[in-house]
């Protein structure tokens, strides 16, 4: 399984992902669940997956296929796209029949063929925009009401979110809440794992403004990981009854 999240804010957009896959107790991998693609100044775009392995991959493959050779592939290109809403309905197409064709050939057996991606960016003269893509390729967009999105193993790290981000939060503050939202679910979740991939992108900017890979030891993370665990404590010992 996995955990990942976007925010949606006026200041930007900030993205975290775990990268741990499990297909059993014993069968433990590292994949990457963020891809990027970016054009500086004029569009960037990111997009986190969940779900099955073989889906996601061969998604993401077909689409960076399709960057690298728009002329010779059935995919448009997401680097083409006139808006995000049309890079939006590429990557939910490009799923649906990905999932499909999986689905077909594993017939009657158990497995799961399933996965949901957020899509992420900007392109010039247009607005940042965020957007969760089912399965069977459509979607929902994140709103200043709900300006986050998550898929895979969510609801660990949900609450922190509701209580705290709204559209004016800035990107310092979000890239905090992302964080301790991984946190909450790493502790309650041993489907979810380090290490983990952060990306900012500041508005209007048209380019990634930060991207860093967090590992198991990274003291920063540490550190923030113990300092909400402490003020927990002492919150949950101030409470009157």
């Amino acid at each position: 399984m996995t955990y990942c999240v976007g925010m949606l804010l006026n200041a930007g957009m900030v993205l975290l992902s775990d990268t741990r896959t499990n297909a059993g107790l014993d069968n433990i991998s590292i994949y990457r669940k963020m891809f990027t693609f970016e054009s500086p100044g004029e569009r960037v775009i990111a997009i986190m997956t969940a779900g099955s392995l073989s889906v996601t991959q061969t998604t993401i493959a077909r689409l960076a296929d399709a960057i690298d050779n728009p002329d010779s592939t059935m995919t448009p290109s997401i680097m083409q796209a006139e808006t995000m809403l049309q890079v939006a309905e590429i990557v939910g197409n490009t799923l649906s029949r990905v999932a499909s064709d999986i689905a077909m050939k594993l017939g009657g057996m158990s497995q799961n063929a399933s996965a949901t991606m957020i899509v992420a960016g900007q392109r010039r003269g247009g607005d940042m925009r965020m957007f969760l893509v089912y399965p069977e390729g459509n979607f929902i967009e994140a709103t200043s009401d709900t300006p986050f999105l998550q898929i895979g193993e969510h609801k660990y790290g949900k609450p922190i979110l509701d209580r705290v981000v709204t559209m004016d939060t800035s990107l310092l503050d979000a890239q905090k809440a992302v964080l301790l939202s991984m946190d909450s679910t790493l502790r309650s979740n041993l489907s979810v794992g380090m290490p983990l991939d952060l990306a900012v992108i500041e508005a209007d900017q048209m380019r990634l403004s930060r991207l860093r890979r967090i590992e198991a030891d990274d003291p920063v993370f540490h550190k923030m990981s113990l300092a909400w665990s402490e003020a927990l404590r002492r919150s949950f010992t101030e409470i009157e009854v």
